[in-house]
């Protein structure tokens, strides 16, 4: 079992990107989800409401996260810290009054000209604290701008149980984009990451945090930024009803890492722990 696939999504909502290694720190990921889209009132975007979200490409280098929505002159942006920088007020679902630094006016008016709507670009600092919104969380565990979990593990052949349940009801095989996983896992039963309660990649250790259930944005075809119909969400309803929620359907496990500090590389090994 190893690890085969390592994405960061440095903006949240925005595109994704593959890299061959990361650094884990506190938060998570080093690079995934330090920036957030905000309205006007502080408030989270995503591609729930704004699918187009997911054509704007994003890329990281050392010093600058680089922003280029289609047909449009890319933009680079500090991420680095700026005392300067104001702070804002900004909410992720049932985490309020998160502090964030505002990236400023060229950002604001690049994002909100192509997604129609006012909105901003803000970046995590010094100020920022948010820990795991969630009650199997342990003390120190925190999060960065993600739905309520530092990363998203899926094995390679859960998708490919999956894409055989809807070729069999006579809809399209779906690619792994559509679900936005952090980790992809290799040579797993399908769904075995669903059982795991901890297990160690390399040399980073994870600690389950319970079952992702799905909206909306997995029937958005990351590639056109359009909606793409009921799957995959109807045939997941059919086997993958949450035992307790009855009206979530589940794919893939959330993760927190227990090891606050080091190196993912692609083709580590997983360990059962």
């Amino acid at each position: 079992m190893r690890l085969s696939g390592l994405f960061l999504y440095p903006v949240k909502s925005l595109g994704g990107c593959a890299v061959s290694s990361a650094r884990i720190d506190a938060h998570g990921l080093v690079g995934d989800r330090r920036f957030l889209v905000i309205d006007e009132t502080g408030r989270f975007l995503t591609q729930r409401t704004l699918p187009r979200m997911a054509l704007i490409a994003t890329a990281l280098d050392a010093t600058h996260l680089t922003l280029t929505p289609p047909q449009s002159a890319s933009l680079r942006v500090p991420l680095a810290s700026d005392p300067a920088a104001p702070l804002r007020t900004v909410s992720v679902w049932k985490s309020e009054n998160l502090l964030a630094e505002d990236c400023g006016e060229t950002s604001a008016a690049l994002l909100s000209a192509f997604l129609g709507t006012r909105c901003r670009l803000v970046r995590l600092g010094p100020a920022f604290h948010r820990p795991i919104p969630k009650a199997n969380a342990h003390p120190g565990d925190t999060v960065t701008f993600a739905d309520a979990y530092p990363l998203l593990v899926i094995g390679e052949s859960s998708l490919a149980d999956l894409n055989d349940r809807l070729i069999a009801r006579g809809a399209e095989a779906l690619p792994m984009n559509r679900f936005r996983p952090n980790l992809i896992l290799a040579d797993t039963p399908a769904y075995a990451e669903d059982t795991w309660p901890r297990f160690r990649i390399g040399e980073i250790t994870f600690r389950a945090g319970g079952p992702c259930a799905r909206c909306s944005v997995t029937t958005t075809d990351q590639a056109t930024g359009q909606l793409d119909g009921p799957e995959p969400l109807q045939t997941l309803a059919t086997y993958r009803r949450d035992s307790v929620q009855s009206t979530s359907v589940n794919f893939g496990q959330n993760l927190i890492h227990e090891t606050k500090s080091g190196v993912l590389r692609l083709g580590n090994t997983l360990t059962i722990l």
